[in-house]
């Protein structure tokens, strides 16, 4: 097996829950150096300079695969399932198939789990839409958010462009 090492400027990645914080560490092993075997060991603490990363959770992953069995149902306002669903009722459900359980309405769910910069949005990303969070639906990739997104409009994907962002939350 290839000896790996780690030199000065580095960037290594830690991985904590479902968000990714890098931060530049000194080396751990010089070229040369009779070391590493390619483990981080102990890195201390992170430095001020730590971000969030588009890296998905694995309970927004569970969440959107759940959600998609739901494609075709109708729109109902304060729709549960499993014949319909509003907006909130199905990201509720979504999660909860995922483990998680997250509040019943979109303006809740605007204010639980963790905040999340657009520029780190990730597939499983709740995003609640228009002033007042009176809409929500997961982020599938590719510009587009699966949701119920109302009459007349079956469950399934919509572009993300034509939605007004209000947030994005991280479960």
């Amino acid at each position: 097996m290839r000896k790996s090492t780690l030199r000065k400027g580095t960037v290594a990645a830690l991985l904590t829950g479902s968000v990714l914080l890098l931060s530049a560490v000194p080396a751990l092993a010089e070229p040369g150096s009779s070391g590493s075997s390619g483990s981080l060991g102990s890195m201390g603490s992170i430095s001020s300079g730590s971000a969030v990363l588009p890296i998905p959770s694995p309970a927004g992953l569970v969440a959107l695969a759940a959600a998609t069995t739901q494609t075709g149902k109708p729109y109902q306002w304060g729709g549960n399932g499993p014949n319909s669903w509003d907006c909130s009722g199905l990201t509720q459900w979504a999660f909860r198939q995922a483990g998680v359980w997250i509040p019943r309405t979109s303006q809740e769910q605007a204010n639980a789990g963790q905040a999340v910069p657009l520029w780190a949005l990730a597939i499983g990303d709740i995003i609640t839409f228009y002033p007042g969070a009176t809409h929500v639906g997961i982020y599938a990739g590719g510009g587009m958010v699966f949701n119920a997104y109302g009459t007349g409009v079956p469950t399934g994907l919509t572009p993300l462009a034509d939605l007004p962002i209000n947030n994005i939350r991280r479960f």
